[in-house]
């Protein structure tokens, strides 16, 4: 079956349109940005001439994507009325699984573009190509990249070794897809602010449940898998911990490692970890109230904290919440709430 002409999707904000000739002066620009072409494939600098001819290609198509062959499409900022980056599709399999890609101007980030742009292009690739997949591919160190996969369904597929070549250079390839089903099941999730959340002991009836809860991909450089926690945490003779479950409006949504005070009355909220599907919803919020809350009760006099270091941490997130970094170091950055 023939892929269908791609129709102008307006969303507001953002414009996802074909590429028409002028597109080939800002896509040049922006493949020449150093920050941008980082992660890409495409070798810097990138000619004039090369955009020019791309772009040409494009139009050629008159808005239809080929079957097996790669297409592009420009993002418009509506309000601006300017191109601010560009979606790449690549057809497959005569024009039953596609890939994905997105590029975003560096003075148009952190406004979700890739994210709103590549959800709807996905979108018009299951509902109206009936494709059966989409995946992406990216360097393994491109973590924005993988973050806007993430919050568009996809998941984590694996890493292929040595196989992608950009000029001379060479790199592992990062894996992320979704079925027609994956995609249904998470744009069908709940989304909207739970009326309870609670802190619950595990039981035996619901433990595969917290054993099955997953954070996204990229997070898990930051907070270890669930059943990681059981046992490895503390060693010998520190204080026993206790590992909760959070329950949002009866369901198992995420999970929780605290420890009493100690001497200096200080309670501890080791790990705190929400479910990828339940991210999003307060959910968080909700639980780091709810461990304040309980170091009370506790009679503790602070409740510490601590993060990894690395891209995507909550630290920004615990700081807002009113805790301190307490200038301690020990592996993760360490911080604190005076009660």
């Amino acid at each position: 079956m023939p892929v269908p002409r791609f129709d102008t999707i307006r969303t507001g904000r953002w414009t996802i349109r074909p590429l028409r000739p002028d597109d080939a002066e800002p896509l040049w620009r922006r493949r020449n940005d150093p920050e941008t072409a980082r992660f890409q494939s495409w070798t810097s600098p990138y000619p004039e001439q090369a955009a020019t001819e791309l772009v040409a290609q494009v139009v050629a198509l008159d808005g239809v994507p080929p079957d097996n062959g790669w297409f592009q499409l420009a993002i418009d900022d509506s309000a601006a009325g300017e191109p601010v980056g560009d979606v790449a599709i690549h057809m497959t399999f005569d024009g039953r699984c596609a890939e994905i890609g997105y590029t975003v101007a560096a003075h148009a980030r952190g406004r979700h573009i890739a994210t709103d742009a590549a959800a709807r292009v996905a979108r018009w690739l299951f509902d109206a190509v009936h494709v059966t997949r989409v995946g992406a591919q990216m360097h393994p160190d491109n973590h924005a990249s993988a973050r806007v996969a993430e919050r568009i369904g996809m998941v984590h597929e694996g890493r292929t070794l040595k196989s992608f070549w950009v000029g001379r250079e060479n790199s592992d390839d990062t894996l992320y897809g979704m079925t027609h089903e994956q995609w249904a099941v998470w744009t069908d999730r709940d989304r909207h602010r739970p009326d309870t959340v609670r802190l619950v002991d595990i039981h035996a009836d619901h433990l595969d449940e917290v054993l099955a809860l997953r954070t996204h991909h990229t997070q898990e450089r930051l907070v270890d898998p669930v059943p990681n926690w059981f046992g490895s945490v503390f060693a010998p003779g520190d204080r026993q911990p206790w590992v909760a479950a959070i329950e949002a409006d009866g369901a198992i949504v995420g999970a929780l490692l605290m420890a009493r005070p100690d001497d200096d009355g200080t309670a501890v909220l080791w790990r705190l970890m929400v479910d990828r599907m339940h991210q999003g919803r307060g959910i968080g919020d909700a639980t780091l109230d709810l461990t304040v809350e309980l170091a009370r009760r506790w009679q503790a006099t602070s409740l510490s904290l601590r993060w990894r270091d690395l891209p995507g941490n909550a630290g920004a997130w615990f700081e807002a919440s009113g805790f301190t970094r307490t200038g301690e170091v020990d592996g993760e950055i360490v911080a604190r709430l005076e009660l």
